[in-house]
Order: C-alpha cells, then structure tokens, then sequence
C-alpha cells in the first residue's frame, strides 16, 4: 500500500471534525453540570445553589467561602473527589482508546497489560505487611506495583524480539493472572479479616481516598498523555489501518508501539494507584466515541476525555448513595453498567 492510496483514506476521516467539535461542545457542556450536580448529592443533599456559591467563593478567594458546614463538606470532600473521577475518567478512557489502535484490538483496555492486577498486588501488600498504613503508603505501595508489572509486561513481550500487539496483549494476560494469583495467596495467607476487606475493597475501585494532595500527580500525567495522544492523533490513524501503512507515511510502528504503550501504562499506574481497579470504562467509551466522531484519533481521544470523565462522576454519585450509608464499590457499578453497553454495541458492530 502506497501513500496515494492511504493518504485519501486518513483525509476522508477529517469530515468528521464538525461533528466531533460539536459533540465535543455538547459534552464539555454536560462535564459542568454533572460537576456541580454531582457535589450536591450524598448522604447530605446540599442545594445547588449553594454549591455554585462556595465553588465561586473558593476560587475567588472569598474571607467566608467555608464558613459554614455544608461548605466545608462541599470543597473539601465532595470537590477533591468530583475532580478525582474527572481525571481518572479521562485518563482511563484516553487509555483505552490508544491501547485499542496501537494493538489493533477493539476488546483491548488498560487493565489487559496487567497494571490493575499488579497495582492489587503492591496495594495487598502494603496493607498486610503494615497494621497502620496509610493512605499514602497505599498509593505508594500501588503505584509500585504497577510498574512491577509493566516491567514484566514488557520484559515478557520483548523477550521473543520486537513487541507486536500478539506478545503484548499474551504477557499483560500472562502478569495479570500471575499477580491475582498472587494478591489472592496474600489475602489468603493474612489470617486478618479487616486487611482482606480492605483489599478486596481498593481491587473493586473507590474514590473516597480523593484529597487536594492526590489531585496533582493524576492530573499532571493526563495532562501529559492526553497531548501527546493528540499530538499523535494521524500516527495513531496509520497504525491502526496496518503497520505497512504506517511506515508507508514515515511512522516506525514498532519504536512508536513501544514508546506510546510506555507512556500509557505510566499514566494508567497512576491513576490506578489513586483509585483502585474500575473496570470497563476503558473498554466501553472508545467504541461509544469512534460511534460519534468517526475513527479519527484525535476527535477520539477528546471526546473519549469527556465522556469518561462525565461518565465516572456519575456513577461515583450513583456508587454512595444507592445503598446509604454504606458506599457500593465502583468497579461494581461500572461493570454493572458497561456490561449490557458492551452486549448493545457487539450486536451493532458484528451484526449481519
């Protein structure tokens, strides 16, 4: 395939510009109101009003902006949070989306390269091995197991020559089972039913560790991933029509292969470290996306942000107040969600 024959292809994808700024509008509109909307309920329902007041006087610096106790609940616990799911719904979603091209395979998500699995592992063991841990030691010892099993990850798919998408997606299958297998021994082997609780509660995802401190680190990596999935929005095009059609147009598919699943696997450690495991959302909002804009990378990944982001704040919203005052895991809720969208969107794509 000649650079004649690819460059019409990629150029027809641009007609779908329009239509992705206009949903890429539509949906930076819903972000706002499902911010706000969202910080006003829990078990303490708090009118929306008054919310718009206390953001409105915290960012302007107001003398009484948490005077009062709603106020304090508002931007100190309700906000961190409302942003933690903004940012991991993001980041989760952009993952998805680059790990699906890059691997050529639509059922690819983050938690396939085993980073979930390894992030339970660090996490299990920072809560048996230490009766007083933390929520930074948790986050810490997380974050380090994802990039134990990213290590291995890429050491397993490099050990039979270059990575291609077959050996990456078999050793991320391979790291995943190995270190459940291993957080399960762990539980097993603790003898505490308070630390195996807690563990199956972080591996199930929640939100509720969310504070201004935890925010920074998140949000710098999506920062940084998100710009450069867009930067490499037409090289992400090429990949994923072939990889003959990739060096046709001056893309090494093996060195950017390598180079874009490090830099996401990075960014997913990250977000998983301060979240816990929730599943599918990465699966889901890249087709939900590619059915909106078309299969232009760059409208994708803006459209995958937003839509994650709105997505993952409500159905943190659902996660504490559908079973109150006892708080639903929302991994649960995602994969309660995502499973009967997964089934819509299979018929609709491999119906005949």
């Amino acid at each position: 395939m000649d650079a004649d024959t690819t460059r019409p292809t990629l150029a027809r994808a641009q007609g779908h510009c329009p239509r992705a700024f206009l949903w890429g509008l539509l949906l930076a509109t819903a972000l706002v109101i499902s911010a706000v909307t969202t910080i006003s309920i829990g078990v303490v329902s708090i009118p929306l009003h008054e919310v718009w007041d206390v953001l409105l006087g915290n960012l302007t610096a107001a003398p009484d902006a948490l005077s009062s106790k709603n106020a304090v609940i508002i931007w100190n616990v309700r906000t961190p949070r409302m942003l933690l799911a903004l940012l991991v719904g993001a980041g989760l979603s952009v993952a998805g989306v680059a790990i699906q091209g890059v691997l050529r395979n639509v059922l690819a998500d983050p938690y396939l390269i085993g980073i979930s699995s390894g992030a339970s592992t660090g996490a299990a063991l920072v809560l048996l091995g230490f009766a007083s841990a933390t929520s930074l030691s948790l986050t810490v010892g997380a974050y380090l197991g994802s990039l134990a099993a990213i290590l291995l990850v890429f050491g397993i798919a490099r050990s039979g020559g270059s990575i291609t998408s077959e050996r990456f997606i078999f050793a991320g299958i391979i790291v995943g089972f190995a270190m459940t297998a291993l957080t399960n021994l762990l539980i097993f082997l603790s003898g505490s039913d308070h630390c195996a609780r807690s563990v199956m509660f972080w591996m199930l995802g929640a939100l509720n560790l969310a504070n201004w401190d935890s925010l920074l680190i998140p949000f710098l990596a999506l920062l940084v991933t998100l710009t450069l999935m867009i930067l490499w929005g037409r090289k992400f095009d090429a990949i994923s029509i072939g990889d003959d059609t990739a060096r046709t147009l001056g893309t090494n598919p093996d060195h950017f292969r390598t180079l874009s699943l490090a830099i996401i696997a990075a960014c997913v450690a990250t977000l998983v470290a301060v979240s816990g495991a929730i599943g599918f959302l990465g699966l889901v909002v890249p087709h939900i996306s590619r059915r909106m804009v078309g299969a232009t990378h760059r409208g994708v990944f803006v459209i995958s942000a937003l839509l994650g982001s709105v997505l993952l704040m409500w159905s943190d919203a659902l996660a504490r107040t559908m079973f109150q005052p006892k708080e639903l895991p929302i991994g649960v809720l995602t994969a309660l969600l995502g499973t009967p969208l997964l089934l819509f969107l299979m018929r609709r794509l491999y119906a005949k």
